[in-house]
């Protein structure tokens, strides 16, 4: 595969033209360029990053979570939620697998259908590239992207290694999230420049901020970890471990929340998954009268957890001093804790972008635009964005195999 970086200020010369070039040398970039290459197509891969794929290398600690086995379109945000369905039913989790496995890489489940990989994020990398140099393509990074136009048939791309023309463009950029590896918009104003339309976008897979007494409260609690269910404005339910900071709410659960939240919003949270508080309290009055409230929290959550929801309800009584205005106070604070985020963390920390290049403006089936023929936009950067725990990069695999073995 030609790799070929800036040095020394000299740059890498392109061919006139090509079949295929592809901005955006990510996941969804790199495995649409391995699709075409194997169909044919002379593919050059563009990226203004000196290094390809950093989203792979941070995900989910260096482990990377590269697909889940519970892959459906029902599991992905987008204003048509039908619009995933036909790519992710063409090329599936197992797929993938299979491309791993002739690589000799190896896999584990985690908990909800989540697959990382044994060798880490470093290995899914070289197989990717492995792949995409088996596959005739052409990497070029550290490139600047100056101008996109069509005046014929042909795109005309300047750089700032020269021009390259070619029939088909694939839009790889990804969205606004996580800045400071590389992020932008740059996808989004093509779109533009070529009539698309942009679904507003948004932080998501994001950590909620707090202000005033919450976020005194929370930062106190800074480290405490507890699972919880937290439903959304839109009844949207999530099951899964909340994290407290020092700026307000983190894990898995109040990630799934964010990507669904709207400002101003208020959020619904369940300290008691599975249980019915109102019974269970009524039981312990009976069976242990002289047993304390901070006891009985206590054995159901961890000690800064139980002195603070004590603290705030002030029902620091034995069991057999609890009425039943108490027993409905406390069933109400643990089943149902309503409380307003003030923001987000933003894009700087967020895992994904919501929202994206409006999916009624693209074919489901190839990913092409309706405005403009030969035109491709896949992964972050459409209007599809999937669920915490291995959907996006699900959807970044399939989303370039329908671009790739279609232009």
């Amino acid at each position: 595969m030609s790799v070929i970086r800036s040095n020394s200020g000299k740059l890498g010369p392109f061919e006139a033209s090509t079949d295929l070039v592809i901005i955006g040398a990510g996941a969804a970039g790199l495995f649409a360029g391995i699709e075409a290459g194997r169909r044919g197509k002379r593919v050059v891969l563009l990226d203004h990053s000196g290094k390809p794929a950093e989203k792979i290398r941070i995900s989910g600690g260096g482990r990377c979570n590269f697909t889940n086995l519970e892959t459906h379109a029902s599991r992905f945000l987008s204003s048509n939620r039908h619009f995933a369905k036909s790519a992710l039913a063409r090329f599936t989790p197992w797929d993938f697998i299979e491309r791993m496995s002739a690589h000799g890489l190896t896999w584990h489940e985690k908990t909800l259908g989540q697959l990382f990989c044994d060798q880490k994020s470093p290995a899914i990398i070289k197989f990717l590239l492995d792949d995409f140099e088996a596959a005739g393509g052409q990497l070029f990074l550290d490139t600047q992207i100056n101008e996109i136009t069509k005046p014929d048939d042909q795109f005309r791309i300047a750089t700032s290694r020269g021009e390259i023309q070619t029939q088909a463009l694939i839009i790889a950029t990804g969205g606004l999230s996580i800045p400071k590896i590389g992020a932008t918009g740059f996808g989004y104003d093509i779109a533009r420049q070529f009539g698309h339309s942009i679904v507003e976008t948004r932080p998501g897979l994001v950590p909620f901020t707090f202000s005033g007494a919450l976020l005194e409260r929370f930062a106190g609690l800074s480290g405490v970890a507890t699972p919880v269910d937290i439903r959304t404005a839109d009844k949207t339910e999530f099951h899964e471990a909340m994290l407290f900071t020092h700026r307000g709410l983190s894990g898995p659960a109040v990630l799934q929340a964010s990507s669904y939240w709207q400002p101003g919003e208020s959020i619904s949270i369940n300290y008691a998954p599975g249980k019915n508080v109102r019974d269970t309290l009524s039981d312990a009055r009976q069976a242990s009268p002289r047993q304390g409230m901070k006891d009985w929290l206590t054995g159901l959550f961890p000690a800064r957890l139980a002195d603070d929801i004590l603290n705030e309800t002030g029902l620091s009584k034995r069991m057999s001093e609890l009425s039943n205005k108490d027993i409905e106070i406390m069933a109400s604070r643990l089943a149902r804790h309503e409380i307003t985020p003030t923001a987000t963390e933003g894009y700087r920390t967020a895992e994904v972008t919501v929202g994206g290049v409006n999916t009624d403006e693209l074919s489901s089936k190839t990913m092409e635009s309706k405005l403009c023929p030969g035109l491709y936009f896949i992964g972050e950067v459409v209007d599809v964005t999937g669920w915490l725990g291995g959907y996006n990069f699900q959807w970044a695999w399939a989303s370039a195999h329908a671009a790739g073995t279609n232009c």
